[in-house]
């Protein structure tokens, strides 16, 4: 098997074989709470003007997204799974369009199968991809805005690598690294309507989903097929708890092995 990292759209238009499009902060993480919150479907799009044109054709659907970090006129939600925590999905298409994440689906024509990557759900990622023994993988790291390099994807797609290749990787280092890095803006007080602190932390959740998203295409639509890989790890969403240990004090994710 042979494990390529690359970064930002150069590397999803380069991305060869089992594709895995990584997102951390934060499309595929949101993506991930949308679904295990009950979401249909998540049917990602490249342009607001796709993803508008999308929900025109879908009665019913939700416009969930992010331009520079915030959510766009008319949508019916940002990028932050925070926000998604209290939000009735049941039921409900989404569709996602986001300045990294949905970029580099879209842009992954190389691909025979693309993934979304997110450490929520990443060793779901490394059994599918054990249990697909593809000749090549491609880590596509998207970035910011697919810009520049962060340390979140990074270091989700080398943290897929490792596991793949039984490696081990220093999880603590890794959470205080992104901290420290391109996460610290989770922090900034003047964020916090659009990217709250707890998306921080509810996107390092590592391995709480048993489940991948599988990008498929039909009639020229991508839809992100939920596929459950039976891992161990369970998860339950409570809102106004104090149960568990969390830093949003309106919503906690509780894990349980």
């Amino acid at each position: 098997m042979e494990i390529k990292i690359l970064q930002l759209l150069d590397g999803a238009r380069q991305a060869e074989g089992l594709t895995v499009v990584i997102d951390v902060f934060r499309a595929f993480s949101t993506a991930c709470y949308a679904y295990h919150l009950g979401a249909s479907a998540i049917m990602p799009a490249g342009s607001l003007e796709d993803a508008i044109a999308l929900a025109a054709r879908f009665p019913g659907s939700l416009l969930m997204g992010e331009r520079f970090e915030r959510k766009p006129e008319g949508f019916d939600f940002g990028n932050s799974p925070t926000h998604l925590l209290s939000a009735d999905l049941k039921g409900k298409t989404i569709i996602h369009t986001t300045s990294s994440g949905t970029q580099g689906i879209v842009n992954a024509r190389g691909a025979e199968i693309i993934l979304t990557g997110s450490f929520v759900n990443a060793s779901a990622i490394v059994k599918y991809i054990r249990v697909n023994n593809p000749a090549k993988v491609s880590l596509v790291c998207m970035g910011y805005a697919c810009e520049y390099p962060t340390d979140e994807d990074t270091l989700c797609a080398e943290y897929i690598h490792n596991e793949l290749l039984g490696l081990p990787t220093g999880w603590e280092a890794v959470a205080g690294t992104i901290r420290q890095g391109s996460g610290a803006r989770f922090f900034e007080p003047a964020s916090q309507e659009w990217a709250p602190a707890s998306d921080f932390d509810l996107c390092l959740r590592r391995n709480i989903f048993d489940f991948v998203l599988v990008a498929e295409k039909e009639h020229g639509d991508i839809t992100l097929k939920k596929i459950t890989m039976k891992t161990r790890t369970t998860v339950r969403l409570q809102e106004k708890t104090h149960n568990c240990a969390s830093p949003s004090k309106d919503a906690q994710l509780c894990v349980s092995r």
